[in-house]
């Protein structure tokens, strides 16, 4: 990859729209897209102009399209480049046209990712903040582009990098030591030491464990609603997903196969299941659809067991709670509406009352799982936590690497095997911003952006 090309490609999505973005950028934009445009002024900075798409025939030249074009100096730009943003109507020939022409100046297609990389590669943001635009792009709930435009602005990274100093302080001393022995420079004594590495430690065990909800804003959880037929699942998850999408009967086994649906609870994507309902088979798509729903609950993040609150705990709801007992759950007491909302909770103290056709309950049903997934700690307690495996494998890493050094300072061994895993500690966080990241490393996490950005 040549960052003294000039790329081009289309920076809105594929498909017909109002408006559709050509993006020029590297030191020939302004060349490359000046004889294809008719101004009436002459691009400026950061001003936006109104103008025509042109086409030379001969001696006569062939209005295609009003544009808008923009110009972006370097090194004031997304990648630090020049570049020329060329706003059209969203017609795939016209956009096309333009790549076309500007290839055919001397432009080369971009691959994808390539703006972004270019701009991690001229030193405007690092390699987290990089990741997180695709984050930002791949947002599915509102919560999930806050949580993406943090990262962007340098959250993980800022939190880094009292750690890495630290590390390197460490390092620093634990070097000048070993250089400058003849010259009697102290050497930190071993308690010392191992009260800096705890220090690092911690923080960093800290962030490595922020990955458990960080993974699940970024991906988001399966929750499962199991139970007895004809106790409200499909009804609860009709009220979850506030429409009627799952068959409610009232003849009990009228879900045969597993239905599901992504709801935004909370920020937090949750793909909702509606099981068959567990009880013994009367007939091979029946048992078919059984064995679905204890596959359904062997596979979900998180357990909804529902139970009948008109009725009494049943073999079949005791051996369902049994199976979840080692698993995520959360106890359920439909039908509140037909016994005393009082007499329920006296009753069954561990389940949730809730009502399917009234709504009773739901707010705290919502809550509920929200709270099971550590939202309400997750979303106001810390920013800057991981969400991506790289980053949580690189910081798992470094751990292991800290852990070998307590080890090393313990057993005594020479402070020149103990800088290396110190070294070790240290290059897995620099890993994460891109200090130290190798060219296959950055081509597989760019290779997954659009063309265009």
């Amino acid at each position: 990859m040549n960052l003294d090309d000039t790329i081009v490609a289309i920076a809105t999505p594929l498909g017909r729209g109002g408006i559709g973005v050509v993006r020029i950028a590297g030191p020939s934009a302004r060349e490359i897209a000046a004889p294809m445009l008719r101004l009436k002024h002459d691009m400026q900075p950061g001003l936006a102009l109104l103008g025509e798409l042109m086409e030379s025939e001969g001696a006569a030249a062939q209005r295609i399209d009003e544009v808008v074009v923009t110009y972006f100096a370097k090194p004031h730009s997304y990648t630090t480049d020049d570049i020329v943003e060329i706003s059209a109507h969203g017609s795939p020939v016209v956009l096309h046209h333009i790549v076309e022409l500007c290839l055919a100046s001397g432009a080369r297609l971009a691959e994808p990712g390539e703006f972004t990389m270019r701009a991690f590669l001229n030193g405007r943001i690092d390699l987290a903040q990089a990741e997180a635009v695709r984050d930002l792009i791949e947002s599915q709930t509102l919560y999930q582009a806050k949580i993406a435009a943090q990262q962007l602005e340098g959250a993980l990274s800022k939190r880094l990098q009292p750690m890495k100093q630290k590390l390197v302080e460490l390092i620093a001393i634990l070097e000048a030591g070993i250089d400058f022995a003849e010259d009697d420079v102290s050497v930190m004594p071993d308690a010392a030491i191992l009260e800096r590495i705890a220090a690092i430690r911690a923080p960093v065990a800290q962030l490595a464990a922020s990955f458990v909800y960080g993974k699940i804003v970024h991906e988001g959880l399966t929750l499962a609603i199991v139970g007895r037929p004809n106790v409200g699942k499909s009804s609860l998850f009709n009220r979850l997903v506030e429409r009627e999408r799952a068959i409610v009967t009232s003849t009990p086994g009228t879900t045969r196969d597993l239905v599901s649906e992504t709801v935004a609870i909370g920020g937090i994507p949750v793909q909702l299941v509606d099981t068959a309902g567990i009880r013994k088979a009367l007939d091979e798509a029946e048992a078919i659809g059984i064995r679905k729903s204890m596959e359904a609950l062997a596979d979900a993040d998180l357990i909804m067991v529902v139970l009948d609150a008109s009725q009494g705990v049943t073999p079949e709801d005791k051996e369902l709670l049994d199976q979840a007992q080692d698993r995520p759950a959360i106890r359920i007491a439909n039908k509140c509406d037909l016994v005393d909302r009082t007499e329920a909770e006296s009753l069954w103290p561990s389940l949730l009352p809730v009502s399917a056709l009234t709504g009773a309950g739901i707010a705290d049903l919502r809550s509920e799982i929200l709270r099971r997934v550590g939202g309400e700690v997750g979303a106001q307690s810390e920013t800057g936590f991981l969400t991506s495996i790289r980053h949580q494998s690189l910081v798992c890493n470094s751990l292991s690497a800290l852990d070998a050094a307590i080890a090393a300072v313990t057993a005594r061994v020479p402070h020149e095997m103990l800088l290396l895993d110190l070294y070790n500690a240290l290059r897995p966080l620099d890993s994460i911003t891109g200090a130290t990241t190798s060219d296959d490393i950055l081509n597989l996490i760019f290779s997954r952006f659009c063309i265009g950005k």
